[in-house]
C-alpha cells in the first residue's frame, strides 16, 4: 500500500493506528472554490457552486487514493451512528462505522470536533462529528459502543484521534452549555470564566473526558484551532459563510 503524503491540502493523523488503517483530514487549501468557500470546500450544502465541490471531491480522491465514494452524511448535531456501507444516498446521522475494506467513513466540520476511531487490531473504523450539542448528548459514546458491539471487544481496544476544531482560547459558550456538561461529568476545569454567564470551553478536554469515561484511553490529536488559523481552516464561528473540511478514515487490504 502506498502511504498517503501530507500536503497543504491534507493532514495525516500522527497516531499508532494499524497499518491497514488510512486516515486524513483536509485543510481549506488547494481546491477551486471561490470566496467565501475558498478553496477546498467539500460540502454541497453551504451555497458553493456544485461543480466546484464535485471537482474538490475528485481532487481529494486523487490525493488520498481511496476507491469508493465516502459516506457523506447529513449531519444534524445528533447521536445517530450508521453503517457507512448503507450511505449510498445521504443518511441523517453524525457518525458512521465500517468493517468493510475500502469503505470510507467521513464527517465534515468547520469548528466542530471531528473524531476518527479504529480498533487496535485494524478490524473497524469510524468517524464522528461532535459539535457541543452532539458531544453533550453522547455521539462519541454512541460511536464507541457501536464499535464494541460490532467487534465484540472492550472499549480499551478502541483508539481515537481528534482533528482540527475550535480551540480552547476562543470557543466562548454560555451557562447553559457549561451546565449540559458538568451535570454529567467532572469537566469543570475545561471551562474558564470570561465574564458573567460566559465561558471559554476546551472542546478537546471535554471530549477526552467523555471518552475516558467510556474506557477509551488511547487518544491523540487536538493540535489545531480552526478559528485562529484562518489560512488553513474554515471556521463557521469566524466567518459564518464558509466551506467545510472533511475527516475521513477507511481500511485497506
Amino acid at each position: 500500500m502506498t502511504p498517503i503524503e501530507s500536503s497543504a491540502s491534507i493532514i495525516i493523523p500522527d497516531w499508532l493506528a494499524p497499518n491497514r488503517v488510512r486516515a486524513i483530514t483536509t485543510t481549506r487549501l488547494g481546491g477551486q472554490s471561490q470566496a467565501p468557500y475558498d478553496s477546498l470546500n467539500l460540502a454541497q450544502h453551504v451555497g458553493d457552486h456544485p461543480h466546484d465541490v464535485s471537482a474538490n471531491r475528485e481532487l481529494l480522491k486523487q490525493l488520498a487514493g481511496y476507491e469508493l465514494e465516502p459516506a457523506w452524511l447529513e449531519q444534524v448535531h445528533g447521536t445517530e451512528v450508521v453503517n457507512a456501507e448503507d450511505c449510498s444516498s445521504s443518511l441523517v446521522a453524525d457518525a458512521s462505522i465500517s468493517l468493510k475494506e475500502k469503505q470510507v467513513c467521513a464527517v465534515m466540520t468547520a469548528d466542530c470536533l471531528p473524531v476518527l476511531f479504529c480498533d487496535t487490531q485494524g478490524q473497524a473504523v469510524a468517524a464522528a462529528h461532535a459539535g457541543w450539542r452532539g458531544l453533550a448528548t453522547g455521539v462519541l459514546e454512541a460511536t464507541v459502543k457501536r464499535l464494541c458491539v460490532e467487534l465484540a471487544c472492550p472499549s480499551s481496544q478502541i483508539m481515537a484521534w481528534f482533528g482540527p476544531a475550535i480551540g480552547p482560547t476562543v470557543f466562548e459558550v454560555g451557562d447553559e452549555v457549561r451546565a449540559a456538561f458538568i451535570s454529567r461529568h467532572d469537566v469543570a476545569s475545561a471551562f474558564v470564566a470570561v465574564r458573567e454567564g460566559h465561558w471559554l470551553m476546551d472542546i478537546y478536554a471535554v471530549a477526552r473526558a467523555r471518552l475516558n469515561a467510556e474506557g477509551v484511553i488511547n487518544i491523540t490529536g487536538a493540535e489545531h484551532c480552526t478559528f485562529s488559523d484562518e489560512e488553513r481552516f474554515f471556521s463557521y464561528r469566524r466567518n459564518k459563510a464558509c466551506g467545510r473540511m472533511a475527516s475521513l478514515i477507511w481500511l485497506e487490504d
